[in-house]
């Protein structure tokens, strides 16, 4: 095979009180074309988000990412690359735009040479370029994913609710560079606010699990990650506060941010927590989209 088309889907990472280790797929998704080309260098085109700026040179994730499992595997044998993306998830907004290239290079690349490795070898590959493996889980695997660190290797593990769920994404039109909201947590957390975010974190698991969704609300909490970063969103606690009065669980940060995702029963008016979330980030004069999604339970794949 010399060309590939692949799609990924948008990520959700951290979860509220699972920083740096829960995550779950949505069904927004990038797709992109990979061709392996007989001229040297790199050719690249893009329709929909990053257009306008993404350039064809070694440091764009989407090559980066296939080049790094290429040339592990072929003892870098030298090649021409083409990549078309259809690009739908929002960049620097916390839906795991940039884990999406990873992953997608990382998998057309495999794909490619015959499948030499297994998804979960993905995920160290991913993990080792994204530096964590909370976005980059789920956009392998999709469902809900619980992933951690032992020895400096990465892990996941997948899981699926009990009952359906819909996620209610609002987009502000100010980005939040991942860099900068992490520079906003601190290095160390009072002991109490440990404890209250792993009991949420296992609330949430229990949650999901048992399909027991009237702890959603307070699984949903967070002390690790949200209150530090809250200053970057403008209006975030009035987001928050519109999504729950207009009939959802909870709301969060998705990811580093800005986008904040309500979780709501599908049962529930979601057009109208999503609507109320926009009007309350419109009032602080920060304006936004938003995306009714569900969960996607495939993570990437060949189409």
């Amino acid at each position: 095979m010399r060309k590939v088309t692949i799609q990924v889907p948008a990520t959700s990472a951290n979860c509220g009180p699972g920083f740096d280790s829960l995550g779950l797929a949505v069904n927004l998704y990038n797709e992109a074309t990979y061709e392996v080309t007989d001229t040297k260098g790199f050719q690249l085109e893009v329709v929909g988000e990053g257009a306008e700026y993404l350039k064809p040179f070694g440091r764009n994730l989407a090559f980066a990412s296939f080049l790094k499992l290429w040339n592990k595997a072929t003892d870098c044998q030298r090649i021409g690359l083409k990549v078309s993306m259809v690009n739908r998830i929002p960049m620097s907004r916390g839906l795991g735009s940039s884990s999406s290239a990873i992953v997608g290079g990382l998998f057309a690349a495999n794909i490619l040479l015959g499948e030499p490795y297994s998804k979960d070898e993905l995920l160290g590959l991913a993990t080792e370029i994204e530096g964590h493996p909370d976005n980059v889980a789920p956009a392998i695997y999709g469902g809900f994913t619980i992933s951690y660190m032992e020895a400096e290797k990465a892990h996941s593990l997948r899981l699926l609710p009990a009952k359906p769920l819909k996620f209610v994404a609002v987009v502000p039109s100010s980005k939040l560079a991942t860099s900068l909201a992490r520079q906003a947590i601190p290095e160390t957390v009072p002991h109490k606010d440990a404890v209250y975010n792993t009991s949420r974190a296992s609330l949430l698991v229990g949650s999901l699990l048992s399909g027991n969704y009237e702890y959603l609300g307070m699984s949903l909490e967070d002390k690790l990650h949200q209150p530090y970063r809250a200053h970057l969103i403008t209006g975030l606690a009035d987001v928050f506060a519109a999504a729950k009065d207009a009939g959802a669980y909870n709301a969060i940060i998705s990811g580093a941010g800005s986008t904040v995702m309500a979780y709501v029963d599908p049962a529930k008016d979601y057009e109208a927590v999503a609507r109320a979330m926009v009007k309350a980030f419109a009032q602080h004069g920060e304006q936004a989209v938003y995306h009714i999604l569900d969960l996607d339970t495939e993570g990437v794949k060949v189409i």
